[in-house]
């Protein structure tokens, strides 16, 4: 079976794309979770080199795949009718370009605007760059979710890819304070709506760790772990 190693519910933005597409996609896997800044992290990941970072997916081959991206083609071919990218070619092409660019872009939402999902921080972080980021991923996802696509809620109809890639972007938004427009507002309901990612949402809610690194906006709860 595959077994996929993720870190931090709470923190972990690539953790839950790879877990979510999994998930939502029905391609079963063992999950492995290596808590980050802890000795079992690296330990866990010094086992599967040259991974060193999570998401790791490892085959039921002992193949190891450590990125996102290559993680979510290996699993469109491995597994062609899981719905990973739309089944009409130009949408697949335009879902593929919204993971790339979420894949190399957007660092000041990244740096300014972390993945918390345990967090309330409205207004935090939001200068002139993050407000770019912002805007560029908004547009993005309104012209795929306006544009042709077959009947559903997800941005190119059924879900894929790109729902999974900007379901975090949806948890930062929602930590900071930010709404979404109005006509991406039926999008972020139907990802909250999914059982894996209420499932998520939960698991993140209880982890109860705090990590500093993680926490521009914050100071340490008494008794944090």
């Amino acid at each position: 079976m595959n077994k996929l190693l993720i870190g931090d519910r709470n923190y972990s933005s690539w953790s839950l794309r790879a877990w979510l597409l999994m998930r939502q996609c029905g391609i079963a896997f063992e999950e492995r979770q290596l808590l980050l800044e802890t000795p079992e992290f690296e330990a866990g990941l010094a086992e599967l080199a040259p991974a060193r970072t999570v998401p790791t997916l490892v085959t039921p081959e002992g193949l190891v795949i450590w990125d996102t991206l290559a993680i979510t083609e290996y699993l469109a071919e491995r597994y062609p009718g899981a719905g990973i990218w739309p089944e009409d070619a130009a949408l697949r092409a335009r879902a593929r370009s919204l993971c790339a660019e979420m894949h190399s872009s957007f660092f000041a939402l990244r740096e300014r605007m972390p993945m918390n999902i345990a967090a309330s921080l409205p207004g935090k972080g939001r200068d002139a760059e993050v407000e770019s980021d912002i805007a560029r991923i908004f547009l993005l996802l309104g012209q795929a979710h306006g544009g042709p696509r077959p009947d559903g809620p997800f941005l190119f109809g059924r879900f894929c890819a790109a729902d999974a890639f900007y379901a975090p972007v949806l948890m930062r938004l929602r930590t900071y304070g930010v709404e979404l427009p109005v006509d991406l507002v039926h999008w972020g309901e139907a990802i909250l709506a999914l059982p894996p990612m209420r499932a998520w949402i939960d698991a993140a809610r209880e982890e109860g760790r705090f990590l500093a690194r993680e926490e521009p906006y914050r100071d340490p709860p008494t008794g944090a772990q």
